[in-house]
């Protein structure tokens, strides 16, 4: 066989994998960036030692525990505390202001993963005085990682660096204050977690959460081609009120949509936008 004809078949094995994925358990991978996918499926069949992708297919058709372990691989978990401090001095600069105009807070955190940057919200809101009349849902297709996120417990030596964005972010209290230490590990107060609503939501398929007034979806996005990031964006747009922020990863962008009209700028460097108050654009 042909080293093209080998590539051919994989690609095919590919397709047929993330498709017995969707029929058998619901998670749709079939519209994430190729490339990504692929790399991730790869390293797990070298990991586990399957001769091929079929024989990967047929052992998590199988076997859940398998099939968790490779939604973990698939699963984009990376993140941190106030990751890009200059994103939450925007924030903090041009759309707090913006926020104390409602007297009640409805913010998505969609593709949460293990929680970092939500309780990293929830601090920030605090220290601004809008906590106590905020609701966060923080959603995640993965159930382990929900998990992780709604026990907030982090690693001791990933504070230190957690600590410096905290202070880069404009941090106005000691980050100390935040957290319970342990021996290896840090527990977020519990007072971070009261109006913090931990839900399975998963981007690729299921529908609109109304109403908000701010949502954040920082560096998901990268990771899935592009109708599929159009439907994210429009999920996004109907589920923001008029006037209501979108966030993004730095290397992502609303302006290659479809509906990049319905989208202001408030911050390009740090990809922050506003849905715009004038329904024509809608």
């Amino acid at each position: 066989m042909s080293t093209s004809e080998e590539v051919e078949n994989q690609q095919i094995e590919l397709q047929l994998l993330l498709q017995a994925i969707y029929l058998k358990y619901g998670y749709d991978f079939r519209s994430y960036a190729k490339a990504s996918v692929k790399r991730r499926i790869l390293h797990r069949m070298t990991t586990d030692q399957f001769p091929n992708i079929s024989a990967m297919q047929h052992r998590l058709l199988e076997d859940v525990s398998f099939f968790e372990t490779l939604l973990l691989d698939l699963s984009i978990n990376v993140t941190e505390m106030f990751r890009d401090p200059t994103f939450y001095l925007a924030l903090r600069k041009e759309v707090i202001p913006l926020l104390r105009n409602y007297p009640f807070l409805k913010i998505w955190h969609a593709g949460c993963s293990s929680g970092e940057e939500v309780y990293s919200m929830a601090i920030l809101l605090k220290e601004e005085g809008l906590y106590d009349r905020a609701q966060i849902y923080a959603t995640d297709m993965n159930q382990v990682i929900l998990k992780k996120a709604r026990d907030g417990i982090f690693s001791i030596n990933r504070l230190k660096s957690y600590t410096m964005n905290y202070q880069r972010a404009g941090g106005q209290e000691s980050f100390s204050d935040y957290y319970n230490a342990h021996y290896d590990h840090v527990v977020m107060d519990k007072s971070l977690k009261e109006n913090i609503l931990f839900s399975d939501h998963n981007l690729a398929t299921d529908g609109v959460f109304g109403e908000m007034h701010l949502i954040i979806c920082r560096n998901v996005l990268i990771y899935f081609n592009r109708e599929l990031q159009d439907r994210v964006f429009r999920l996004f747009a109907e589920s923001l009120t008029l006037g209501g922020i979108m966030c993004l990863g730095s290397k992502e962008s609303v302006r290659l949509s479809n509906i990049s009209t319905i989208f202001d700028d408030i911050s390009k460097e740090e990809k922050i936008y506003r849905k715009s108050l004038s329904l024509d654009k809608i």
